[in-house]
């Protein structure tokens, strides 16, 4: 059976990094320690490993226990995995939300602009005059040096212990839904209660994305645990595809995050 058949083709490259990583873990007997990977990276490293193997044991880790963006651990099923296994910083910085208005972007643009890739980074916490960042153990000295202002707002960071994560927990709104089409646009305007034509400006201005990239083609076909998003209203999921009606129309279950 040919693997990639259930996988978009742009999924292909990272498919091929997790058989990868599986092949060096058995042939050398090391653990394999990921970057950060989003939910979706994630379902698919599960999908091809799996958690139940007699060889091999794959463990995920965030920092916290709603953690979105997590390190895997690859393993040989003996392999004692250790919460400092994941290599994790937790930094912090406070700023003077009266006067001044920080929001995930901000941060994630200030990290960014330091040269640094995304995967090194987990999940950002921004609220009540705190930022807090959880990053790979290997770029927290640099972050901490460089990292001194967000926003034109000078801020300065300081590492503390992960127990100390501020987390958010995420709230998912399950609703049934028939839509003409599993194209983008038809499934963007019953989630978002929008036209479809605005649904399509959305794409095409690139203020949509699937599974964590951006999609500008309108016309895009989803599948079973698409994750989508539109800036400024939210993030969603295609959670379940349950079959066409008599009118060939799909039904379909959708989520909403609150």
């Amino acid at each position: 059976m040919d693997i990639y058949q259930h996988f978009r083709k742009d999924e292909h490259e990272f498919i091929d990094q997790v058989l990868s990583w599986k092949e060096q873990v058995e042939r050398t007997f090391i653990p394999k320690l990921t970057d950060f990977l989003d939910p979706r990276e994630q379902q698919i490293l599960e999908m091809l490993i799996g958690t139940n193997q007699d060889e091999l044991q794959l463990r995920l880790y965030g920092g916290g226990i709603h953690s979105e963006r997590k390190r895997t651990v690859i393993a040989p099923y003996y392999e004692e995995i250790k919460e400092d296994t994941y290599q994790l910083s937790l930094l912090q910085a406070f700023y003077q939300d009266k006067f001044v208005s920080l929001d995930h972007r901000d941060v994630m643009g200030a990290f960014l602009s330091l040269g640094m890739k995304r995967k090194k980074l987990g999940d950002i916490f921004v609220g009540d005059g705190i930022v807090q960042l959880v990053t790979a153990n290997e770029i927290a000295a640099y972050v901490l040096t460089n990292l001194i202002s967000i926003k034109k707002t000078n801020i300065l960071f300081e590492e503390i212990p992960l127990n100390r994560l501020i987390e958010m927990e995420k709230n998912w709104n399950e609703a049934d839904k028939t839509v003409s089409s599993l194209r983008l646009d038809a499934v963007l305007k019953e989630i978002y209660h929008i036209s479809r034509k605005d649904a399509a400006e959305y794409i095409k201005k690139q203020l949509v994305k699937v599974n964590y990239k951006t999609v500008d083609q309108v016309n895009f076909q989803l599948q079973e645990g698409d994750l989508l998003s539109l800036r400024g209203k939210g993030r969603s999921q295609l959670v379940r595809i349950n079959g066409q009606s008599k009118k060939e129309k799909w039904k379909i279950t959708i989520a909403v995050l609150n």
